[in-house]
């Protein structure tokens, strides 16, 4: 039976150094996080606040906790305190209530702003236009403790994979003009958060520094409280 640790070293065996893992450990246990984490593993991903904030407080104090799913703004509170890097920014709204809860904390957040990419309806994320309108608006320039590092985007589920590598690409154009539009001396604004389990080789070929992989670490197993 293959380790946790042995897929780790297999996925990141097939990407640059440049390119950073997030294990997706939503749904997994403490302990599943703390073999990932015996095997070199620093980077996790969660995607519900609570159980984010549960984990934090007992696994080790080094883990870089990345919240990666649909964050609603009054559960902010609950990973303000610690989070890395939250990936889904998808509203001012949200945006403005980080900003808050990393003031009341006394800290700086970075973020990614998320965009829809996909053909599917479903998915999270602004249109170019609504991002640039977050990034020109008053409210956001006024904003001292957050800092947007990057972008992050969600493919179609699919198994074309020439559609996916057009939405990654999209994603790619969509960071290298905001960046000439309003990062162009931000050493921070650097992040490009694609690929999952199923695409993150396509993802990495068209320039993910962030893959999330979930499955193809610690298969389909729940975690029960």
């Amino acid at each position: 039976m293959i380790t946790i640790g042995e897929k780790i070293a297999s996925i990141k065996g097939q990407m640059p150094a440049s390119v950073r893992l997030v294990a997706v450990s939503k749904t997994k246990s403490p302990e599943l996080i703390l073999e990932a984490y015996n095997a070199g593993q620093r980077i996790f991903g969660e995607n519900k606040a609570l159980e984010m904030k549960d984990k934090h407080e007992i696994l080790p104090q080094d883990i870089h906790w990345h919240f990666i799913g649909h964050l609603q703004s009054n559960k902010v509170k609950y990973i303000a305190p610690f989070v890395k890097l939250i990936h889904s920014v998808d509203s001012l709204k949200l945006l403005s209530e980080i900003n808050k809860e990393a003031a009341k904390n006394n800290r700086i957040i970075k973020c990614l702003l998320q965009f829809h990419i996909a053909s599917e309806e479903t998915k999270f994320g602004l249109s170019v236009e609504e991002g640039y309108e977050l990034l020109q608006s008053e409210e956001f320039k006024q904003m001292g403790n957050i800092r947007i590092a990057g972008v992050m985007g969600m493919a179609t589920y699919s198994f074309d994979n020439e559609l996916i590598r057009s939405e990654f690409k999209y994603l790619m154009t969509i960071f290298k003009n905001l960046r000439y539009d309003f990062f162009l001396n931000d050493i921070h604004f650097r992040e490009v958060s694609m690929g999952m389990s199923g695409d993150y080789q396509i993802a990495v070929q068209e320039g993910s520094t962030l893959v999330r992989i979930g499955s193809s670490i610690f298969g389909e197993r729940e975690y029960k409280k």
